[in-house]
């Protein structure tokens, strides 16, 4: 058996991206160690993306899928608390869904099981 558990991502500024994963996502901090400039977020589900400052960071077109029990509601939801979409839920090359874009401009896409199988068929 094998599973994909633990994500590295580097930021251009620790604080700033730590505080929009777990504000925006909603993702928990599992531990920091301040002398690397890391951080270990968690989703729901025990999925782990660690967060490092670098320099000179380039999104290079990388994407992150999350998956939540009703995209629609949660657009309409994080859309009312002020959380800034790129688009909101439509069917787009990888499906249905709705996109927002982290500090650094990594692509964060929003997606549920239903809606993909209702709303993303040709």
């Amino acid at each position: 058996m094998m599973k994909f558990d633990h994500l590295s991502l580097p930021v251009s500024n620790l604080d700033r991206s730590r505080d929009w994963y777990t504000s925006t996502l909603g993702l928990k901090v599992e531990f920091e160690v301040p002398e690397r400039r890391s951080v270990a977020l968690q989703d729901g589900e025990g999925f782990a993306i660690f967060l490092q400052e670098k320099t000179d960071v380039v999104p290079n077109g990388i994407a992150l899928w999350f998956q939540v029990d009703d995209v629609d509601a949660t657009f309409a939801e994080w859309s009312a608390r002020g959380v800034a979409f790129a688009h909101g839920p439509r069917k787009s090359f990888w499906g249905y869904g709705a996109e927002l874009a982290d500090p650094d401009g990594y692509l964060v896409r929003l997606w549920d099981v239903r809606s993909m199988k209702e709303k993303s068929a040709s």
